[in-house]
């Protein structure tokens, strides 16, 4: 049986932890893309190398040319430049636009019938720009976010009720950004609701750190941001779609409407992912607070998506400007 070809642009800390996660389970071939001369190269000759200690059988290709992620199933857009201390996702977007832009033109080139993995900040706005560039259908354009958010908010609680990480499964809708929206009627240990565990004032102190968990490591490492959760929160989406798993997972996806209210924007939502990506969005029943304060993510995501489509025509007159 012919393994699943897995492409993943940009070599950095969490392109490169990804790609060995995904080899350690085997998950198919990987060509691990970076401009940088030598560094996807070093790193996937590494992983092959440990490849007879953790004992996978995966081809790791390390490259600096396009045409070697040709035919790829998945493709794992990371490539970007990472916060630093006191610097927004938001604040990404201009610079991470024109670098997005550019990989999906490229990857879509040699794989027109991959699906699409955005990591890159602004999450959001980030999906939107790769599946404009694209013109891929919606379903095979996903943003990670949900999963990380979703992750970061049970260590919290496994860490306030001194429980087991694997017996935590909580829940975060909305953008990844301080307006996520962390749904703890939605959020259970063994089962239990945590409504019945912690007190209202404890969930609402993890709440906020819940969503300013990727500054808080920001500020922690000074030069660059989390990678670790990341990129297993991209190994598990891969997972769920070349096993075809059905697996119910929160992502960044587009959605038209969620329930009665109009979204048409991409935004973090559960959905069922298989081997054709997003293959059904569960709308959930929401309390009118939650359903506010998921109304005000899509509100503050429609704002950067607009500011990433004008990026795109800015960019678009300035390459019709005749000389």
């Amino acid at each position: 049986m012919t393994k699943p070809k897995i492409s993943i642009i940009g070599a950095g800390n969490v392109g490169a932890t990804t790609a060995y996660l995904m080899a350690a389970k085997e998950l198919g071939n990987i060509v691990l893309f970076d401009i940088a001369e030598g560094i996807p190269q070093g790193k996937a000759l590494d992983m092959q190398q440990a490849s007879h200690i953790e004992d996978f059988n995966v081809s790791v290709k390390g490259t600096n040319n396009y045409e070697d992620t040709k035919n790829s199933d998945i493709i794992v857009v990371s490539a970007g430049i990472p916060r630093k201390p006191g610097m927004s996702r938001d604040e990404l977007l201009a610079n991470n636009a024109k670098i997005v832009k550019e990989v999906t033109l490229n990857a879509i080139r040699y794989s027109p019938n991959s699906i699409l993995i955005v990591v890159t900040n602004p999450l959001d706005a980030m999906a939107h720009v790769a599946a404009k560039i694209s013109n891929f259908s919606k379903k095979r354009v996903i943003g990670m976010a949900g999963i990380l958010d979703s992750a970061r908010f049970s260590a919290f609680i496994a860490q306030e009720l001194n429980v087991a990480a694997a017996d935590v499964d909580a829940l975060v809708i909305g953008s990844h950004s301080d307006l996520m929206v962390p749904l703890a009627r939605y959020s259970t240990v063994n089962g239990i609701p945590i409504t019945e565990l912690i007190s209202k004032e404890k969930i609402d102190v993890i709440v906020e750190r819940t969503r300013k968990a990727g500054q808080e490591i920001v500020n922690l490492l000074k030069t660059g941001s989390a990678f670790y959760a990341p990129a297993a929160s991209i190994m598990e989406m891969i997972e769920a779609i070349v096993k075809d798993k059905k697996k119910v997972l929160p992502c960044t996806a587009y959605c038209t409407k969620y329930k009665e209210d109009n979204a048409n924007c991409f935004i973090g939502v559960p959905v069922k992912l298989g081997k054709e990506g997003v293959e059904q969005i569960i709308e959930l029943e929401l309390t009118q607070e939650e359903k506010d304060d998921f109304n005000k993510s899509v509100k503050y995501v429609k704002g950067l998506t607009a500011s990433a489509e004008k990026f795109l025509q800015d960019e678009k007159d300035k390459n019709n400007v005749s000389c």
